[in-house]
């Protein structure tokens, strides 16, 4: 079986190829992981938008609502990074449920990946950082509310700290969320997660890596996980506009292998999701995005 990979043409809104949030990263993921023959027919599965019933685990009803009929209002819009029109909260509603998806193929075959998610930002009450909905959380809500899981592990790698899934989750003693990240950058106030581990600017890949396999094993043996939701955010790259850490390709391989290598081994299910990645040079984002995909494919069955 190849590796379980979800996708939707309309993950990319269609935003001006100027804006800091580079849309055209996922049609050229998707041209990257066609190019590694792992985008296969056999392989390739499709959303539907989340219903509201789903968001409404995570956020307050409100704001899905207005989410939903693209009336957000105009402070929270500009704490999101960009308008909410109807192409933009369909990509949310897919995206969201995307993960969802791959949170159930990677129940059923071990390991899935997302080619969107990671809006770590987007809290219980409103988005933020360019996040509108919190996919990692709903789909968290939605196993446990399902009984498809009783304990969840959030490792969220992106450069920058997971506050909106702390802030949604704190409360929730079947989900422990860590993040490792940036201690000098976004968001300024951070929410605690269970665990945080905040990295000096400019670590390179030997410090990452050695701090992340530190970690590993005290994730593991906290509990028996049902799942991890893995964030791979390539915003950790020394060429990213808005890290400040300094890893290698090689480094973000190495730092994959590390994570999926360690939950595998248990017999741990992992979901893998994007996050943040903002190069100017877009091929070039969507080359490291894929390297998650490529070694997520080597544990696939």
């Amino acid at each position: 079986m190849p590796l379980q990979i979800v996708h939707h043409p309309d993950y990319d809104a269609g935003f001006a190829v100027n804006h800091r949030f580079p849309m055209s990263k996922y049609p050229l993921l998707m041209e990257a992981l066609s190019q590694r023959g792992l985008a296969q027919p056999d392989a390739l599965n499709t959303p539907e938008p989340a219903p509201a019933s789903w968001l409404k685990l995570a956020h307050a009803a409100d704001y899905v609502e207005q989410v939903l009929a693209c009336e957000v209002p105009a402070k929270i819009e500009r704490e999101i990074g960009f308008p909410v029109s109807p192409r933009v909260s369909l990509r949310a509603q897919l995206a969201t449920s995307g993960t969802i998806l791959a949170s159930r193929l990677a129940l059923q075959h071990g390991i899935a990946c997302n080619t969107a998610g990671g809006s770590h930002h987007a809290r219980h009450a409103q988005g933020a950082g360019f996040c509108t909905f919190n996919d990692v959380a709903v789909a968290s809500l939605v196993l446990l509310a399902e009984g498809a899981a009783a304990n969840i592990l959030v490792v969220d790698l992106d450069v920058h700290q997971g506050d909106g899934t702390a802030d949604i989750l704190r409360d929730n003693p079947r989900v422990f969320t860590f993040s490792m990240h940036g201690d000098r950058n976004y968001p300024v106030r951070k929410i605690d997660s269970d665990l945080d581990i905040a990295l000096p600017d400019g670590t390179g890949d030997a410090a990452y890596i050695e701090r992340l396999i530190g970690i590993l094993p005290y994730l593991s043996d906290m509990a028996r996980w049902d799942i991890v939701f893995y964030n791979a955010g390539v915003d950790v790259h020394a060429d990213d506009r808005l890290g400040r850490l300094s890893l290698t390709n090689d480094g973000l391989r190495a730092r994959d292998e590390s994570v999926i290598r360690h939950f595998r081994a248990q017999g741990i299910p992992v979901c893998g999701v994007i996050g943040g990645g903002y190069s100017t040079d877009v091929p070039a984002l969507a080359v490291r995005h894929a390297i998650l995909f490529e070694v997520a494919a080597s544990y696939a069955r």
